[in-house]
């Protein structure tokens, strides 16, 4: 499906430029209020935002597009996407809207839309509101007394600490874990560390000064060094690095050893299926997802279903399946028991609980599996498709029949960015680096 405003999650793009001006962040609340018109009367919608300088420009523009269809928007304020998730359901929202581009850096900004359910919307969904907002809307836009409202709500964080608190097990606590807290300069400076501490933690707490530009800025999941030092420095038992939305996390063990995705899905999968807990035995992963994940889950007697990349897919297949875990390696774990989207929090705190129950370090109870050397590289093109060139096709299929049997190539165009990201993985290092580095220079020379 051939896409102008939506990728793989939402809306994403640089602040101001083609895909991301007050004008489009204006008619995709107009659009999305009208496909999504789900009651009589005023529709409820929740707007929440992480910390970037423009998320105040496109938090106006949405309000005006949605309450020019008449539709009542309740502001939520720099909060985690998840937390927007659980209180479009709580609040009985018709509509939850996340004003954030994740991990990206603070000149992009994006979208993202959940329906009522608080799950995010379908691809054909999102198709009916690109159609609409390309059309003249203004036969419906509301009139006089019918247009809506906007509103601040107070007291949302709050509620979302407490809902996060009780998914950590009632006998347990967090007393005498010291434990460090990088929230990216994010949307969870001020919930993140309070739910660890009021849970009993010692809590270092580093990317809690946002200043509308420093957001992903050498912190959060995808910035480690800084989580890393502080984890040796302070001699903590373990970090938890999230990234600018806080709807993925990264774990730092006590040694300063990274511990990503894959192993966090190890761990809790492996505990749900101890007590029992594992529905139909299964986990949802992605393409992305290392081969020893697949050899351990395997060996565990767990099902493994892979998708493709993007936490909604995943998502979407275990409320197909009827799953309750799923995620990606990059930190998005879905705990479907308590959530409807990835939690970095949450993920947090179910790997704290298996570490407290069994007394043991946290560097001991994330070594699940050895992972099978994996390399990722993005090839930028111009445009085009050069995925679909011959000469790509078949080096390509040349790559797959070197590697054989002994692991797995997976091309892809990014969701989110002009990218053609080209991963192998194997038990050959050797091979598998040299089939990336031809792939990219075939596949850069095409695009």
């Amino acid at each position: 499906m051939s896409r102008k405003y939506f990728g793989t999650d939402g809306i994403r793009g640089p602040a101001n430029g083609a895909n991301m001006t007050p004008e489009i962040a204006m008619r995709v609340g107009m659009a999305t209020g009208i496909v999504l018109a789900t009651r009589e009367g005023s529709q409820r919608i929740v707007i929440g935002k992480d910390t970037r300088l423009s998320g105040y420009m496109l938090e106006t523009a949405l309000c005006a597009g949605f309450t020019a269809v008449g539709a009542d928007v309740f502001m939520l304020g720099p909060i985690p996407t998840p937390a927007v998730a659980m209180l479009t359901r709580s609040l009985r929202a018709d509509i939850g809207v996340v004003i954030s581009a994740s991990h990206n850096g603070y000149a992009d900004n994006g979208i993202k839309i959940f329906g009522s359910d608080g799950f995010k919307l379908s691809d054909s969904v999102e198709a009916e509101i690109e159609a609409l907002m390309d059309s003249d809307m203004s036969p419906q836009l509301s009139r006089n007394g019918d247009i809506g409202r906007a509103t601040r709500l107070d007291g949302v964080r709050d509620r979302y600490v407490e809902f996060a608190k009780r998914t950590f097990p009632r006998a347990r606590s967090l007393d005498g874990l010291r434990v460090v807290v990088d929230c990216a300069n994010g949307a969870a400076y001020r919930v993140a560390p309070d739910v660890f501490w009021e849970l009993g933690a010692e809590v270092i707490s580093i990317g809690v000064t946002p200043n509308g530009t420093n957001i992903n800025r050498d912190c959060g999941s995808t910035s480690l060094d800084t989580i890393r030092a502080k984890v040796r420095e302070v001699r903590a038992d373990v970090g938890v690095a999230l990234d600018g939305d806080a709807d993925r996390v990264i774990i730092i063990d006590e040694k300063g050893d990274v511990v990503d995705g894959d192993q966090l899905l190890a761990v809790i999968a492996r505990s749900w299926q101890q007590s029992d807990r594992l529905e139909q035995n299964t986990v949802v992963t992605t393409i992305m997802s290392n081969l020893g994940l697949q050899r351990y889950f395997d060996g565990c007697g767990i099902t493994m279903e892979r998708t493709k990349v993007g936490d909604r897919y995943v998502a979407e297949r275990m409320r197909e399946g009827g799953f309750n875990i799923g995620g990606e390696q990059s930190g998005h774990i879905i705990l479907s028991d308590y959530t409807t989207t990835g939690d970095g929090i949450l993920a947090a705190l179910e790997l704290m609980a298996v570490v407290v129950e069994s007394g043991r370090r946290v560097s001991e109870v994330c070594h699940r599996f050895e992972r099978v050397p994996q390399i990722l590289k993005n090839v930028r093109f111009n445009g085009g498709k050069p995925l679909e060139a011959e000469p790509v096709i078949d080096a390509i299929d040349a790559a797959k029949a070197r590697l054989g049997g002994g692991g797995r190539i997976v091309i892809r165009p990014s969701g989110t960015e002009p990218l053609i990201r080209i991963m192998a993985e194997g038990d050959d290092a050797a091979l598998i680096h040299t089939l990336v580095d031809e792939l990219c220079t075939v596949v850069g020379a095409h695009g």
